[in-house]
């Protein structure tokens, strides 16, 4: 009989056993892979809104509460239109750009959308009232005045509404629409499409951002105001900054300018996923304790009491001439194959929770990590092998003639 025969044999002996170990190594390894994926990609979602929305403030309603920058303006309260006129009559240092919006609920060829009202950079221009703002580097404020800001380019075509957060031309009868509200109407540029009664023509469908944006329609804010009977209000004003440092210095200027209105950053956006992701860190290291305990714990107790039932057939086989260094590599291979199953087990198992409960928790899309799950299996059979290291070398040392003469 083979060596890799004989532990195959000797594990299927022992089923509830090795079935037990397995699944204390699987469950372990399990959680610690969910939560170090969701962490993971959390994280990198946070930093991505930090990289490319560092530079931007929120004016919202007081009331309104704030869990995603993407959604802060999906809210029932309201401002009134004028404060935007407020910001740029006030020609704030650092403001580039204003973006404000409306959001009203619609629906297009049966499909649920968002529809949200944008005012166009044109319009800024248009106005007779603003004429007087200082326009720099194509600026609406004071300019950035931070040694550390470098000048901003942005892109004119509708596409770039997905990035830019705002859109240098739109028509009344226009509208832009999500990656996913297209796919699913099948609707594309240059077709019609009919919202609250009324039709526009698509003039650009946005490239996928993986947010709430995806499943929104967006025309001309004044258009969106007249067709749901809104009056001159706005659920959010998204003052776009020339750099993150200029956006920390805007935050008190427009909070005294608009007592009225809440005004946050992104970074405070982000404070709490970054407190949680931190929470899951630690959790993370808590599991792995967990792991090496309770893991190590019955593995070793499945390998001893292996050892302790079969003193006969060990002191047969070390009679027969296998060497202390075979009979300890025998326990010692079953000892891998339960770490090796545990953590596959629990490495398919992780990833699947953490792509389910990623997007539901953290709101992010979560993907497997070659990396990750090797160090979970290669950390996996490491703690089993240690588990098994002691009662492996007890089998090693037993005494064939002792071993005879048990009963």
């Amino acid at each position: 009989m083979s060596f890799i025969s004989l532990v195959w044999r000797e594990m299927r002996a022992r089923p509830s056993a090795m079935l037990t170990s397995t699944l204390a190594i699987a469950l372990g390894v399990a959680a610690l892979v969910a939560i170090r994926h969701v962490t993971h990609f959390s994280q990198q979602e946070v930093g991505k809104q930090l990289q490319s929305l560092g530079a931007n403030v929120l004016v919202l309603p007081k009331e309104a509460t704030l869990q995603d920058y993407y959604a802060a303006d999906l809210t029932d309260q309201t401002l009134p239109e004028s404060h935007v006129s407020s910001i740029l009559m006030a020609n704030l240092e650092g403001v580039e750009r204003l973006s404000p919006r409306l959001c009203v609920a619609a629906d297009l060829d049966g499909e649920k959308v968002t529809l949200t009202g944008i005012l166009p950079q044109d319009e800024f221009k248009a106005k007779a009232a603003w004429q007087s703002v200082s326009l720099l580097d194509g600026g609406l404020g004071g300019g950035c005045g931070k040694a550390s800001c470098g000048s901003k380019t942005y892109d004119d075509s509708p596409e770039s509404l997905a990035n830019n957060r705002s859109i240098d031309q739109l028509e009344g009868n226009e509208v832009v629409l999500g990656a996913d509200i297209a796919e699913a109407t099948g609707v594309e540029p240059g077709e019609n499409a009919n919202l609250l009664g009324e039709d526009f023509a698509v003039l650009a469908v946005l490239p996928r951002t993986g947010t709430v944006d995806d499943s929104r329609a967006f025309a001309h804010l004044h258009t969106v105001q007249r067709l749901s009977n809104a009056g001159e209000v706005v659920n959010a004003i998204e003052v776009i900054g020339c750099c993150e440092d200029a956006a920390g210095d805007l935050v008190p200027s427009l909070t005294k300018l608009l007592p009225d209105a809440k005004v946050v950053t992104i970074s405070q956006v982000v404070s709490t996923q970054v407190g949680v992701n931190r929470l899951m860190e630690r959790m993370s290291l808590m599991v792995l304790v967990v792991l090496v305990i309770v893991g190590g714990a019955s593995v070793a107790s499945t390998i001893a009491s292996n050892v302790r039932e079969r003193r006969r057939e060990i002191g047969t086989l070390m009679a027969l001439g296998a060497t202390p260094g075979r009979v300890a590599r025998l326990f010692l291979v079953k000892a891998w194959v339960l770490g090796i199953l545990g953590a596959t087990v629990g490495c398919v198992v992780g990833v699947v929770v953490a792509q389910v409960l990623g997007w539901q928790w953290a709101g992010v899309h979560v993907a497997p990590l070659p990396g990750l799950l090797f160090l979970a299996v290669t950390s996996a059979i490491e703690i089993t092998t240690l588990a098994a290291l002691w009662p492996a070398r007890t089998a090693s040392k037993l005494d064939p003639c002792i071993c005879f003469q048990e009963v």
